[in-house]
């Protein structure tokens, strides 16, 4: 049997042990599934007869060394800053390696000893990064297929609640990594394209630049840009494209609330408050605003952010505690901790709630002299818990990329993200079995 080396059992691998485990018989395979808990891979292997879960420590290097020497194939569902480690133990033993995460810089400097270690390493072939590059590559490469010519392209994906399940009004549940979503803009400026014209938008700004859009029957959502689109330019082969726009979907409202927690300072990571642990969550907001010996913390608060105490925005913040005289309880916590904590309270998911994927793209070409739009959406529903709409749509295309190496199907060696046919076609087509499958609309701009 041929056997398939997984690191890291989180919540965004569940669906991709139970795509390795139910063709498992079929294709000859055997998963080990390693976690530094090894309760958690245990629950996820849940006893298959081709599984078998132990214990693992990224940390250590005889293990690692060990386990990817006698595996046919490496699976890193780590966080990214850990994927090298896997990468060199990989390179050092020849074993092929997949991430779901976005390329590294050191990463990519791998691809000439890849390609003569005779191996590949692909990267960025989950959710987004990954099914977002392969559904805009089809339709690209299609459109250039014709003669035709791409002037913009447009592309956001969001996960969020499903509608049944949107109890709160920020419309808004954690689906992925709670850290993440705090820190999520900052770094770097984001970088666009639009009709020609580069903008740069810093992380204090970012949150108040935001455009509309409908999704199929999923209703409406506002979207503003994520990190750096414009080297998507080269990686889909659009160096001259004059719109190029990536970025993140929410429901209308959010992003503007979520501004607050940017302007005040909560979302700061880079340093930590003294007696934290002692701090109520109303002193704590108290802490980033100007003295005053008569108004209120929530007076002067919505006065600071200049609207009405009974605005939605302050509704928002209300229902979320941030006024609340309950102990923080976390000890030398940066702001970003602090309001992490807070909001893994609010916004959890229920243990009946469903989560739901939204990923539209939008091109425009010129075409035989006639300007055209397509739009391509897709909306996927969690089936619970455990099999979420993120895990589907991370875990399958991270699954049957391991398949197509496994069986040959892919033969290119080096570093590789999934932007060529021969691994997006596989890859899409297959996907369409579980029903993630994007739905097109057609139109002409003007002729």
């Amino acid at each position: 049997m041929k056997k398939i080396l997984l690191i890291g059992t989180g919540l965004s691998s569940s669906t991709l042990i139970k795509y390795l485990l139910d063709n498992s018989e079929k294709y000859g395979w055997q998963l080990i599934a390693g976690d530094y808990k090894l309760e958690t891979a245990e629950a996820k292997i849940a006893g298959h007869k081709n599984g078998k879960a132990i214990k693992f420590d990224i940390f250590d290097p005889k293990q690692r060394s060990q386990e990817i020497e006698n595996a046919d194939i490496v699976v890193s569902m780590l966080p990214a800053r850990m994927h090298m480690m896997v990468a060199e133990t990989c390179m050092k033993h020849g074993k092929s390696m997949v991430t779901a995460s976005y390329v590294s810089e050191e990463i990519k400097k791998m691809h000439s000893q890849a390609i003569e270690k005779g191996i590949i390493i692909l990267n960025e072939i989950g959710l987004d990064p990954g099914l977002d590059h392969m559904s805009a590559k089809f339709i690209i490469d299609r459109i250039k297929k014709r003669g035709g010519e791409l002037t913009a392209f447009r592309s956001y994906t969001g996960g969020l609640v499903a509608p049944k399940y949107d109890n709160n009004p920020w419309n808004y549940k954690f689906t992925w990594n709670p850290r993440n979503v705090v820190l999520a803009g900052q770094g770097s400026a984001a970088q666009i394209i639009v009709e020609g014209k580069y903008k740069y938008i810093p992380y204090h700004k970012l949150f108040l630049r935001t455009s509309r859009t409908e999704v199929l029957d999923a209703g409406e959502f506002e979207t503003y840009p994520n990190r750096n689109s414009l080297k998507y330019r080269e990686l889909y082969g659009l160096d001259n494209i004059q719109t190029m726009v990536r970025g993140t979907m929410r429901r209308p409202g959010f992003a503007r609330a979520w501004d607050v927690f940017v302007q005040l300072g909560m979302t700061d990571d880079t340093y930590k408050l003294e007696g934290s642990e002692n701090m109520t969550y109303r002193e704590f907001t108290n802490t980033f605003l100007k003295y005053h010996k008569d108004l209120t913390v929530e007076q002067k608060l919505a006065k600071y952010i200049d609207v009405d105490e009974d605005a939605m925005r302050m509704y928002k913040l209300r229902w979320l505690g941030i006024f609340k005289n309950k102990k923080i309880g976390l000890k030398n916590a940066t702001p970003a901790q602090i309001l992490q904590q807070l909001l893994e309270q609010k916004w959890a998911l229920d243990k009946e709630d469903k989560d739901m994927i939204v990923m539209q793209h939008k091109f425009e070409y010129q075409l035989e002299g006639k300007y055209k739009r397509v739009t391509s959406s897709l909306v996927v529903e969690g089936k619970d818990t455990v099999h979420t709409a993120m895990s589907q749509t991370v875990g399958l295309p991270v699954g049957i990329g391991v398949k197509l190496i496994l069986e040959g199907k892919i033969k290119k060696t080096g570093v590789h993200i999934p932007v060529t046919e021969d691994i997006y076609i596989p890859i899409l087509k297959e996907l369409e079995n579980y029903g993630i499958k994007f739905e097109e609309d057609k139109e002409t701009l003007s002729s």
